[in-house]
């Protein structure tokens, strides 16, 4: 299959794209080369090396994940964190300014603050496209998104800030690990490059740990070139969990976008939760945002216990749920992100990001809809006063 046939359906698309294909077997799925030497001069006369982001199993995952996010071209990293600071890196130096979201996943957060800062980039943070639009300035090389966020699930107005960066020759990046390239294609919608937590649902089974950037074949080559100097490549058998894993992404996720929906309307009227932050939800205040450019909702989802002194009594009840680490994978998961991903965050700046003691994060897997209610229903039983 050519991997750039965008008439052909997501399902199809993470089945078939960039697969390698064994003209010696006929093998269905495509080999894992372990080599770290190969052969040079070769056909291609290319200096094939792990290092160089160019192994056969690493440019199988770059083709699919570009097939699938409408892109030219991808590298594959060993983790969401080597992407986006790669990313940032090749293009953020000491005198530039950046503009990022204020709703951002911990570690992000970390690596702009401390890092960014310290290498004297100047940083805006911004909610809206209307602030970013007021935040630009003469030497502002970057924006960078998350939507929807972590853990609250803000959604930003796509279309805008991409305009907003066209007009201004700013690239515009995006985090779009939880909505996936099955619920949401930004590059399509004017995006220079997307970026993935592809641990999370483009692996979908928490058993590897990868990231990748999808982009135009320009922004790859420059990221390319920086990202041999730093070295986070994904190893071969690595790279090959994550190419069977994607080939049911389309799948995995109409089951977690239906089960997240029927727990968001569950909880929204369940008496121990104040607030639920789904933006499937028409009080969600993205809602009308994410459904203009989201074609699922996703799996992931957070709410509010209205006794913050009860998480941990509630986190003990669940039997089906497991409180964990991580998102993305078959199974749900919980946590509390004050304790998790926002940990690493002053108290002062998680109030002023939203993260209360009470806010749970739920990673909705692809479990029966009805066995996760109920085990929701039982874990929260007791805050509510209810009887079992």
């Amino acid at each position: 299959m050519n991997a750039d046939s965008l008439h052909f359906g997501a399902s199809t698309l993470s089945v078939h794209a960039g697969t390698h294909r064994d003209e010696s077997t006929g093998g269905a799925n495509s080999p894992i080369y372990t080599s770290t030497a190969y052969a040079f001069p070769n056909p291609t006369n290319e200096n094939i090396y792990p290092r160089y982001f160019n192994t056969p199993n690493q440019r199988v995952i770059a083709r699919k994940l570009a097939a699938l996010e409408q892109g030219e071209d991808a590298l594959v990293f060993g983790s969401g964190m080597a992407a986006i600071s790669t990313l940032l890196f090749a293009y953020l130096k000491p005198g530039g300014h950046a503009a990022f979201q204020a709703d951002l996943y911990g570690g992000t957060q970390q690596l702009v603050t401390k890092e960014l800062a310290s290498f004297g980039v100047e940083i805006s943070f911004c909610r809206t496209a209307e602030e970013f639009a007021a935040a630009l300035r003469p030497n502002t090389r970057l924006i960078y998104v998350e939507s929807p966020s972590n853990p609250l699930l803000r959604c930003v107005d796509l279309s805008a800030v991409a305009k907003l960066g066209r007009e201004r020759g700013v690239l515009t990046v995006i985090d779009n690990t939880f909505a996936t390239p099955i619920n949401q294609n930004p590059i399509p919608l004017g995006f220079d490059a997307v970026i993935h937590s592809a641990t999370k649902y483009l692996n979908g089974h928490s058993d590897v740990n990868a990231g990748v950037v999808v982009s135009s074949t320009g922004v790859i080559r420059r990221l390319t070139e920086c990202a041999t100097n730093y070295g986070g490549m994904l190893d071969a058998h690595a790279c090959y969990q994550l190419e069977r894993g994607l080939k049911t992404l389309a799948l995995r996720m109409r089951q977690h976008n239906e089960n997240a929906d029927h727990l968001a309307r569950f909880l929204q009227k369940h008496p121990a939760v104040a607030r639920v932050n789904y933006p499937g939800l028409p009080d969600h205040p993205d809602h009308a945002i994410a459904a203009r450019q989201m074609r699922g909702f996703g799996g992931m989802l957070s709410f509010e216990l209205r006794d913050p002194a009860q998480v941990d009594q509630f986190l003990s009840r669940l039997r089906v749920v497991m409180p964990a680490l991580s998102l993305g994978g078959v199974e749900s998961l919980v946590c509390v992100p004050s304790r998790t991903s926002h940990r690493l965050l002053t108290p002062v700046e998680r109030q002023r990001a939203g993260i209360s003691d009470g806010l749970v994060r739920i990673s909705v897997g692809i479990e029966d809809t009805k066995d996760l209610i109920k085990d929701f229903q039982q874990a929260l039983a007791a805050e509510s006063g209810t009887a079992l």
